[in-house]
């Protein structure tokens, strides 16, 4: 079967169908090396046991078992990797084969709801604190050059009348074309390219250490950075991220390493070996 294929049962029979032409309620059969179509929930094991190997939504390598009992009131509020009787669209069967009944697909499954999320969050991206401090630095020369405009425009009043303009309207549009042009020359329309360079050196630098840059203005904020938390599986699968271990220089040539112990985020728990020295 193509993985953009689902085994669906259809007038009694069982047939080939794109994946994206199911709906709630289709009856699909998933076997070994299948990818589920769509999040389904579980009616009936062909084999003594079904694991699937969920990576690709939750990080975890190892394969989970799934079988048909339901949850009880308490296990369908569970993380995903509680709902031990839902296949989830994108997830590969590792071994076994079952049949079960489709409950969301598309954007309404789980991977279709991370993939939204994340869409949400790319159009509410923020400025860095360089882009935010070239807007305000801009904002105040352009009203610096107004202003100076302005003044030198109204300083040169009684130039207006001068008989060499012809008349005081000509002279007006004379020393306004004078201000004008003040104004395009004091505009620095060469910071964006000097901005440009300084952050393209700044990627090349960092591509000397191993640290690949795919956005110039990343390069000033990974410069402001002074903690990095990284994680595995925690964030996706438990909601949580909790601090085990970090690092503090001592001097410029020793790191030291300390183990802190606690699994939630309830302020409980110890830093493993510091003293108050």
């Amino acid at each position: 079967m193509q993985s953009d294929e689902a085994r669906v049962l259809r007038e009694g029979q069982w047939q080939n169908c794109e994946s994206r032409l199911l709906v709630p309620g289709d009856v699909v059969r998933v076997a070994t090396g299948d990818r589920c179509p769509a999040d389904a929930r579980v009616a009936k094991l062909e084999t003594p046991t079904v694991r699937i190997n969920q990576s690709a939504l939750t990080g975890e390598s190892v394969d989970v078992s799934k079988h048909h009992e339901e949850l009880d009131e308490s296990q369908r509020k569970t993380v995903l990797q509680g709902k031990t009787n839902i296949l989830f669209s994108s997830t590969t069967v590792s071994g076994g084969s079952c049949i079960s009944v489709v409950t969301a697909t598309g954007m309404n499954s789980e991977i279709g709801q991370i993939q939204a999320e994340v869409e949400e969050a790319a159009e509410e991206e923020e400025d860095t604190p360089l882009q935010k401090k070239l807007d305000e630095f801009g904002n105040r020369l352009a009203w610096a050059i107004g202003i100076i405009c302005v003044l030198v425009w109204v300083m040169n009043f009684s130039n207006f009348f001068d008989e060499i303009h012809g008349s005081a309207f000509r002279g007006c549009i004379y020393y306004f074309k004078i201000a004008i042009s003040l104004a395009v020359a004091a505009i620095p329309e060469g910071l964006p390219a000097v901005i440009t360079t300084c952050l393209a050196l700044g990627t090349r630098r960092m591509a000397q250490r191993n640290a690949i840059v795919r956005k110039l203005p990343s390069v000033e904020t990974l410069g402001c950075t002074t903690v990095i938390c990284s994680d595995k599986t925690g964030t996706l699968t438990t909601n949580e991220m909790v601090v085990k271990e970090f690092f503090v220089f001592e001097n410029a040539n020793k790191i030291a390493k300390w183990d802190v112990t606690g699994t939630s985020y309830e302020p409980l728990g110890e830093v493993t070996g510091m003293t108050n020295d």
